[in-house]
């Protein structure tokens, strides 16, 4: 006999007690589908804009010698967790906490507008008058503004740092009485703590020097050999042979230094051959990507970008090797996951296809020490292995 439905009751909110009462149990309705449906649009803005806060910040960092450690370390650390979990999505890290510090400095920004204007009022003002009342007034107030933006900024800073705290209207009030009724400070410290150490840079920071080392061992040899060459042709022929060799290895060791946390990781080049016996097409096919596209790059090297606009150097750098640094994890998954070699065609099909590309780069390796203002240094900035962008040179 077919059992009766059993109805299933709505998830319950159980709401704190104040005064040692009983905690009321009350029921929470269920979302509807236009609920659920804004829920999920909401969402994927928040998610979309976190994607540009994340690179925005990154570019940031990579445009600050220390800070492009960091920023190499977690693309070390994205292409680790593709590799790991074979899932392109997990190699977005951080996203919602870039959505909420771009979102706190976005709504900074916008609020700081005001004060702007205000102090280019107050300037010409002394300018003309500079004991004048109207002088004073302004003066006046854009101190007051000043410190009104100030607290409603740390109020919305406190309850949250989202963009809608920001539009509250009575966050002054609120940190007042945050602050008489004690235990403020101690909030607030415990707050910038506890989000300072969710951002582990000591972590990514030592990632990626360790990646950086792994990847200079390999290269700084045949670059070497490179650089003779405008002197000494035949090593110079040797050195882009090479040159030739190690990059067809190097992407995927970095990516198997990142899913094994493991330095010597970088010397196991049997390994990664038997991975990629057992993916070689995709083996190529992240090969392409990884090399296609730091070849364009170089011609952001031909002339030396302003200080104020480095920043955008970074960017640009970033979307066209952050696509690499995922699909090569991508490819080193399905390739750890599969436990038999593909057929010898495959193989051998995926070892022929990477010609072109491998020969293609260390020609624009070669090309630019000639057209690079940095000259034979240049060669020594990989950026498709070592740091996301070239070493600053400060004017």
């Amino acid at each position: 006999m077919a059992s009766a439905a059993i109805p299933v009751a709505p998830p319950l909110l159980v709401e704190p007690d104040f005064e040692g009462e009983v905690p009321v149990v009350m029921p929470v309705p269920p979302k509807n589908l236009l609920q659920r449906a804004l829920g999920s649009v909401g969402s994927a803005v928040g998610w979309t804009f976190g994607v540009a806060a994340l690179f925005l910040g990154l570019s940031v960092l990579a445009a600050i010698p220390l800070g492009q450690f960091l920023a190499l370390g977690y693309l070390l650390e994205a292409s680790g967790r593709v590799a790991r979990t074979g899932r392109v999505r997990d190699g977005f890290i951080g996203v919602r906490t870039a959505a909420l510090f771009g979102g706190a400095a976005l709504a900074c920004a916008l609020m700081w507008l005001p004060l702007y204007f205000m102090s280019l009022q107050a300037e010409a003002a002394r300018i003309i008058d500079p004991s004048g009342r109207l002088a004073r007034r302004w003066e006046v107030g854009l101190t007051v503004l000043a410190v009104a933006f100030a607290l409603h900024a740390a109020g919305a800073l406190l309850r949250g740092g989202r963009i809608r705290h920001f539009l509250n209207p009575i966050n002054v009030p609120w940190l007042a009485y945050r602050a008489c009724r004690g235990g403020l400070y101690a909030e607030a410290r415990d707050r910038v703590w506890n989000t300072a150490v969710g951002l582990r840079v000591p972590y990514y920071f030592w990632l990626g020097v360790r990646g950086f080392a792994g990847a200079f061992l390999w290269l700084a040899f045949p670059l070497l050999l490179l650089g003779l060459g405008h002197r000494y042709w035949f090593v110079g022929v040797m050195g882009a042979g090479l040159l030739a060799c190690v990059v067809l290895y190097v992407p995927f060791m970095q990516v198997r230094f990142a899913r094994t946390h493991r330095f010597r990781a970088f010397f196991e080049v049997l390994k990664v051959r038997q991975v990629y016996r057992r993916a070689p097409l995709a083996f190529a096919l992240a090969l392409w990507v990884h090399l296609l596209f730091a070849m364009p790059l170089y011609l952001l090297k031909i002339e030396l970008i302003p200080r104020d606009l480095v920043f955008l150097e970074g960017l640009v750098f970033l979307l066209f090797i952050f696509p690499a640094r995922v699909l090569g994890g991508w490819a080193y998954a399905r390739g750890a996951r599969r436990p038999e070699p593909r057929f010898w065609l495959a193989r051998w099909a995926g070892r022929f296809a990477v010609i072109p590309v491998v020969l293609a780069y260390v020609f624009a390796v070669w090309v630019s020490q000639h057209i690079g203002w940095q000259g034979v240094s240049t060669l020594y900035e990989q950026h498709a292995f070592l740091l996301p962008v070239p070493f600053v040179a400060w004017k």
